[in-house]
């Protein structure tokens, strides 16, 4: 679904604002009650863009209507344009230039005699800040509102809104009690939208506070909905449903949240639209999340960049329009000012360009130093891996190596048991430089990790060595990046080598465990161990250490003479 974008009627203005007339640049200023009947025509003209939700036509003439107002001598006109501004702002989303124009009116409030007007800009102001999550502003602008003596809906209203951002803070019980308060006025048991959002309120207070009657108030609120036909409405009401069942059952809380997104995009609210495809994408397999994924990013796209050139669109409207209006109070500025202006300018654009060089000598200096500094690293990482390799190359096969060619120049390879001995040695010597090989070479991807590790770890289940394997295929291994997968590999590549090396163990475990989003890996052997007060990292434990490290993990190391060898490695998801 594409965001309807909001066109400029430009022609319309155009024929209204030659209708209406510019401020006069020359002769006597108008009357202030002919200039009074031409404020009251344009905001008749924004009053009509707006209700056919031309907010930006609407926008440009109340603004236009606000600047030939004199705040003092008709302080309503002024506020009443300057809410409409704040409210079109707030629709866009532009919720601090809401913010400035509602506050802009304060200094005129007390002049006005009717408290309708007031109200109207306490509850854009309590909105503004219920948006920006600023919740004690918000309470504490629509406890004004409140206080006023108003019409009892708007009364009810700034009542309602006090309770819905009780919600925002967690604190269901008082938010409760004023709703249940709000749902016994007669007013509002006989306006079935007013009526079916308290319910849904109702029901959702009981439901955050576990108690079985919040079905009831869902269900009753859909009721009214689906009789008025007030798709916006079944859409809150479907989503909260399908947050009811989320927990419980997956099936019907799938089902109401596609129900929520069918209605909200029908009734045309794509920011709540994304709240329930967000639910939806949470429950879809594989491929509908891909499919959900783009939809809502191409929404989340379309909304922001409709509301970034609304916003931009409207700050020029207020700034051309103050700056029209100093223009014409200053008709009689001198031309030597206006030279000196743009001198200054000139000035101006010349430290600019010195700046703007500068900054480009920098950056290219930035450029090719840190280009140097990654090559070095490039360099030295490369030289730290060939000595590793070398290394491994001499400790593990050299020697071997040699005693086997030893072991060839003085046996009888006739005889059957020097020969077997023999092939053991080879085989043995072949796995270990598969090993290196493996460890050194691009080897994993994310379809197949799991499986290419379990293969690795077989591979030291030897008749001599019983290995256990717990818990490998509960973590979710797609949600951990490449890196740490490697590192993972080679850690426990690390700890199989030296447990085959060194520690003549007989039965080895290792255990996986996801947890609190931090993966745990416990490994135990039976073999010699080692003194824990005199323990020295070196090599491949060394190797392993850092490796975890690396990946902002933790590494912890216990073992006795005779007692075993302990590791136990964690790292964040």
């Amino acid at each position: 679904m594409v965001t309807k974008r909001i066109q400029f009627s430009l022609p319309i203005l155009l024929i209204l604002l030659s209708f209406f007339g510019c401020q006069k640049k020359k002769g006597s200023p108008e009357k202030i009650t002919n200039n009074k009947v031409k404020i009251e025509k344009i905001i008749n003209a924004a009053d009509l863009f707006y209700k056919n939700k031309q907010l930006d036509s609407a926008f440009y003439l109340y603004n236009e209507a606000r600047s030939n107002c004199n705040p003092n001598e008709d302080p309503k006109s002024y506020v009443y344009c300057m809410y409409y501004m704040a409210e079109i702002q707030q629709d866009h989303e532009d919720f601090i230039g809401s913010t400035i124009t509602a506050t802009e009116t304060f200094p005129f409030l007390n002049k006005i005699t009717g408290s309708e007007y007031v109200w109207n800009i306490y509850s854009v102001l309590g909105r503004n800040y219920y948006y920006t999550y600023d919740y004690p502003n918000a309470i504490y602008y629509y406890s004004k509102a409140f206080i006023l003596k108003s019409d009892p809906v708007n009364t009810l209203e700034a009542k309602n809104n006090i309770a819905v951002i009780y919600i925002k803070q967690h604190r269901f019980n008082k938010a409760l009690r004023i709703f249940l308060s709000i749902n016994k006025e007669k007013i509002i048991q006989q306006n079935p939208a007013y009526y079916s959002k308290i319910l849904d309120y109702v029901g959702y207070c009981y439901y955050k506070l576990k108690d079985p009657r919040a079905l009831s108030y869902f269900q009753k609120s859909i009721e009214i909905k689906s009789k008025a036909k007030d798709q916006d409405g079944l859409g809150r009401t479907y989503y909260n449903l399908a947050d009811y069942y989320q927990k419980d059952n997956a099936g019907l809380s799938m089902k109401y949240a596609k129900l929520s997104y069918e209605n909200y995009t029908s009734a045309g609210n794509i920011d709540d639209c994304l709240l329930a495809l967000k639910l939806i994408i949470k429950k879809s397999s594989d491929i509908e999340t891909k499919k959900n994924s783009l939809i809502y990013i191409k929404l989340v796209d379309s909304i922001y960049e409709v509301r970034q050139r609304a916003k931009n669109q409207f700050a020029k409207v207020k700034y051309d329009s103050k700056k029209e209006k100093i223009e014409n109070l200053k008709l009689k500025a001198q031309k030597i000012k206006n030279e000196l202006q743009i001198e200054k300018q000139e000035r101006r654009n010349i430290i600019s360009y010195v700046i703007i060089i500068i900054a480009l000598c920098l950056i290219i200096f930035l450029y090719f130093y840190l280009t140097a500094k990654a090559n070095r690293q490039k360099i030295e990482a490369t030289y730290q891996s060939e000595t590793r390799i070398s290394k491994k190359l001499h400790d593990e096969l050299a020697n071997d190596v040699y005693h086997a060619m030893a072991f060839v120049e003085n046996r009888n390879l006739s005889v059957e048991e020097n020969s077997t001995h023999l092939l053991k040695k080879l085989d043995d010597i072949y796995s270990r430089t598969r090993n290196i090989s493996k460890e050194n070479n691009p080897i994993l991807n994310n379809q197949n990790y799991t499986v290419q590790l379990k293969e690795m770890i077989s591979r030291f289940n030897t008749s001599d060595v019983n290995l256990l394997l717990n818990g490998l295929d509960t973590i979710s291994w797609n949600k951990v990046d490449k890196i740490k997968k490697i590192s993972v590999y080679r850690a426990v590549q690390e700890l199989l080598v030296n447990m085959k090396k060194h520690s003549d163990a007989s039965l080895v475990v290792i255990t996986f465990k996801e947890k609190d989003n931090t993966i745990l890996i416990n490994y135990t052997d039976n073999g010699k161990g080692i003194d824990a007060t005199k323990l020295v990292l070196k090599n491949g434990l060394h190797n392993m250490e850092n490796r975890i490290h690396n990946i902002k993990g933790e590494i912890d190391i216990h073992s006795d003479l005779g007692k075993g060898f302990k590791v136990l490695i964690k790292f964040p998801l």
